[in-house]
């Protein structure tokens, strides 16, 4: 019986996907998932200087909380 590939974060939808290589549902699930997480982010323009990086206070610290996040779970 096939778990239901809404319910599963994208971790586990990929973990899904990597020990079941041949469902074809499961991967076209895991491709929507990563779409429309992609089509969530806001594009910020490349920064051409690093003072230009003041510009965008907001995109700074969502690189702290990423990178904080990561740090907590990787512990």
């Amino acid at each position: 019986m096939k778990p239901n590939f809404n319910e599963l974060s994208r971790k586990e939808l990929h973990a899904y996907v990597l020990a079941h290589r041949d469902d074809d549902e499961a991967f076209y699930a895991l491709a929507d998932k990563i779409s429309a997480d992609a089509a969530k982010k806001v594009p910020y323009p490349p920064a051409k200087s690093l003072e230009d990086m003041e510009n965008y206070p907001e995109f700074i610290e969502k690189l702290r909380r990423d990178r904080g996040n990561q740090e907590s779970a990787q512990t």
